[in-house]
């Protein structure tokens, strides 16, 4: 009874290094354990139904004999192999054979695959030679291969450090830090974005198909003239390499050009289709190798005119198939990429909310604290316009003060009006006495005129009288009329200066007296205005801030204008009071002057 499948995704390795351990004789003797019978063929496609592949001309089984690989014959038994006795015995999956084009030939994903894992094993054992620069660009492809699209949140610095990308050749022929290969390999990584595994390791291999030594077997020959020379088989036919270059063939017989292969002991026989060419023969070590040589180039033959027929019926459905399965994966990639990008945009949209969110849950937050320094601002404002509702009160109190002030001091002026009133009346008074009196006086002079004119007439009666009385007295001896004749009459008019000039000096102490209660008065007015606009500013300077200018009327601006100039009420007061003083003194000095 056969043994039960394996489940698949195992490496081919090992997974036939596990169904070799079947194969395991017990304590020396003869009995042998499960698939006793089993030939090449039946272990191969037990592998094969296990791995999925339905390609399997390309591949083979592989062990070690003698430091010679061979390949098990799928026709023959397993065990009459001359495999080793070693237990438990060894065969490796590998590809025996590579196609010319992998892209047109390889159909099966996991046949590109395993293909894919041999050549980069290949390349990295410096099996087959590659260029730095191509080892770059396919360890870029391997990379993308394994990680999908490059991502630099994810992809950091450092994560291809535990990588095996590059030949030790190739590192160790640069002066380059793991660093600095990681980042020329990420560069070029990155470039890869939207392939898919399949698609990177399908560009993989296009770019190792072409490289020299791409699927090439080596087997060391000797010609006729016994100079060492290498065999190299691969898909387009034999060449002859020189030993110390694997790259460059000195001769090539493509499969086409080929008339007959065949070997005898060790000696291998090369007859070109061309009958003029010679013969070619060699010399093998071995004549495992030439079995070996023999079984690569029939293998080889039949698959490069397989190419250039019509594929066979199960080719074409295998390609079919293939085709709907690709078809299938693209528009699975393609809602796989759609779905992707919705997530994306509904990760940057998540991200966005959660950003604004974030903003929100911040502005929230600065104001809840604007709103706690709000209410705390009203709370201040509440109790400051408490402290000036009752300043207001205060000053509202004061100001009543002020108003009953000024209703004192207006009845003070008032009264202050009815002196100065009844003052100017009394200098009226005075006026129209002094007239009278300059035209009593005026009178009186006219009279004491005539008096004298009357004086001077009776004197010069008087005279004429003396002298008529001399004459006559010269004539009569009567002398008693002389004496009766010489006196004057004492009710004369006369006007007395003195005691009017006495009269008018009492009247103009009086009005000094006056005018300095006045004054007295004025000084007290002024400093309690004074006092009163200090408080009366000082509620202005508070309350400044809260003003509206657009409600000014014109009266607000006028005594703004007003207070920017430093008039007020009371020095405008003062000035008229001034000029009226002034006034009414050269009005006095005048009239003192007439006098």
């Amino acid at each position: 009874m056969c043994p039960e499948p394996l489940a698949p995704g195992f490496w081919a390795n090992s997974l036939v290094s596990r169904l070799s351990a079947r194969f395991q004789r017990v304590g020396g003797g003869e009995k042998w354990l499960w698939c006793v019978k089993w030939k090449g063929k039946d272990l191969f496609d037990l592998v094969c139904r296990t791995l999925g592949l339905r390609e399997t001309w390309f591949f083979g089984l592989q062990y070690t004999i003698k430091d010679t690989v061979a390949w098990l014959k799928m026709d023959k038994k397993v065990l009459d192999h001359d495999v080793p006795t070693e237990e438990p015995v060894t065969f490796h999956f590998l590809a025996k054979f590579y196609p010319e084009n992998a892209e047109e030939e390889l159909v099966q994903e996991i046949t590109q695959h395993l293909f894919f894992l041999q050549v980069k094993k290949q390349i990295l054992d410096e099996k087959i030679y590659c260029p730095p620069e191509a080892s770059v660009l396919l360890a870029s492809y391997a990379v993308q291969a394994k990680y999908g699209d490059y991502d630099p949140n994810v992809h950091k610095r450092g994560f291809l450090a535990q990588e095996e990308l590059l030949p030790k050749r190739v590192i160790n022929l640069y002066q380059m830090t793991p660093e600095m290969w990681e980042e020329r390999i990420t560069a070029w990584y990155a470039e890869h974005r939207g392939r898919a595994r399949d698609e990177a390791e399908m560009e993989y291999l296009k770019i190792a198909q072409d490289l020299e030594m791409y699927g090439v077997n080596y087997f060391a020959i000797r010609n006729k003239k016994g100079t060492e020379l290498l065999l190299g088989v691969d898909a387009l036919g034999l060449h002859i390499y020189d030993p110390d270059n694997r790259l460059t063939p000195k001769i090539s017989f493509p499969w086409n050009e080929i008339r007959n292969i065949s070997y005898s002991d060790k000696e291998f026989t090369i007859k070109p289709l061309d009958k003029k060419i010679d013969v070619f023969k060699f010399n093998s070590s071995k004549l495992r190798v030439n079995k070996l040589i023999l079984q690569l180039c029939i293998g080889n033959h039949d698959l490069f005119m397989r190419r250039r027929k019509a594929d066979s019926l199960e080719v074409q459905q295998m390609k079919a198939q293939a085709r709907e399965e690709k078809a299938r994966k693209q528009m699975e990639r393609q809602r796989l990429a759609r779905e992707k990008q919705m997530r994306e945009e509904a990760e940057r949209t998540r991200d966005e909310l959660e950003r604004r969110l974030m903003q929100l849950k911040e502005e929230a937050t600065m104001a809840n604290e604007a709103l706690m320094r709000s209410e705390e601002t009203a709370d201040l404002l509440a109790e400051k316009a408490q402290i000036t509702e009752e300043e207001a009160k205060l000053l509202a109190q004061k100001a009543a003060e002020a108003e009953q002030e000024m209703q004192r001091i207006k009845a003070t002026a008032i009264r202050t009006e009815e002196e100065k009133r009844l003052m100017e009346q009394k200098v009226l008074e005075a006026e129209m006495l002094a007239l009278k009196m300059a035209e009593e006086s005026e009178r009186r002079a006219k009279e004491a005129d005539q008096l004298k004119q009357d004086l001077q007439e009776a004197r010069e009666s008087e005279r004429r009288a003396k002298q008529k009385l001399l004459e006559i007295t010269s004539k009569s001896s009567y002398t008693s009329m002389n004496s009766s004749t010489t006196a004057l009459p004492t009710d004369l008019p006369s006007f007395n200066l003195i005691s009017e000039s006495l009269s008018f000096d009492f009247k103009d102490t009086d009005m000094k007296r006056l005018s300095m209660e006045i004054e007295k008065e004025k000084v007290e007015y002024m400093e309690k205005s004074k006092h009163l606009q200090e408080q009366l500013n000082e509620l202005k300077t508070e309350i400044e801030a809260l003003k509206l200018k657009e409600r000014e009327t014109a009266l607000d601006i006028l005594h703004n204008e007003n207070a920017s100039r430093g008039n007020s009420k009371h020095n405008t007061i003062k000035k008229l009071s001034a000029e009226k003083a002034k006034s009414f003194i050269l009005s006095f000095n005048l009239f003192s002057s007439n006098l």
